[in-house]
């Protein structure tokens, strides 16, 4: 299946999304905080990466403008995940660079939709 890199600073958030992405044939790599998420979206070149928008050291905002703005890693898709559900909030995710939106508490099922739909879409291209 596909390289996640799972992008998430609250421990039980990240758990539970490795565990049950694992659970579908994913590998999933984790990074703590923005910084830590570009690296590893420059060294690893996942297929995907899931982004938390509020992050430490760097937050998901200005990571995902850093992914997005390197040749090299351009191209992954980016999920932003979020607690922030207010009106605008998903256009902001988007102007960022995200290619989709979801919010959190993550509703699973709903989520790897999504993760599959854009997978689905970058094999074709």
């Amino acid at each position: 299946m596909a390289k996640i890199l799972l992008v998430e600073d609250n421990e039980m958030n990240r758990d539970m999304l490795s565990r049950r992405l694992a659970r579908k044939g994913h590998e999933v790599l984790i990074a703590v905080d923005g910084a830590e998420g570009v690296e590893m979206a420059r060294s690893k070149v996942p297929d995907l990466i899931l982004m938390d928008m509020s992050l430490p050291v760097l937050d998901g905002w200005q990571a995902t403008q850093q992914i997005k703005a390197t040749p090299e890693t351009h191209t992954i898709p980016v999920i932003a995940l979020t607690a922030h559900a207010m009106a605008g909030d998903r256009e902001k995710c988007l102007a960022a660079g995200c290619d989709d939106y979801d919010t959190k508490p993550v509703e699973f099922p709903r989520l790897l939709g999504k993760i599959e739909m854009l997978l689905s879409s970058r094999a074709v291209n």
